[in-house]
């Protein structure tokens, strides 16, 4: 289950990204992430976002989260990449 949340977040609260919030450090953690599938950067990537203006708490619990379990498919690193 905490899987599936990773990959398509909940599906009953639709998440507006603002293409403002892809600065050149959201897109490089977001870009090692992926590739490298590993994701213990995801609280900078929140500080990242939130320096870019967002204040979606969906977005930001989402990345500061210790107990949530991330994977490739990620729907904030999709986001912020551009694949969702």
């Amino acid at each position: 289950m905490a899987r599936l949340r990773d990959i398509f977040g909940n599906p009953f609260r639709p998440v507006a990204f603002s293409p403002a919030w892809r600065t050149d450090t959201a897109l490089t953690l977001a870009r090692t992430m992926y590739e490298s599938r590993e994701f213990s950067a995801m609280p900078i990537l929140a500080d990242a976002l939130q320096d870019a203006g967002c204040d979606n708490t969906d977005i930001l619990d989402h990345c500061r989260n210790p107990k949530q379990v991330h994977v490739r498919g990620c729907w904030v690193v999709d986001l912020v990449l551009g694949k969702a």
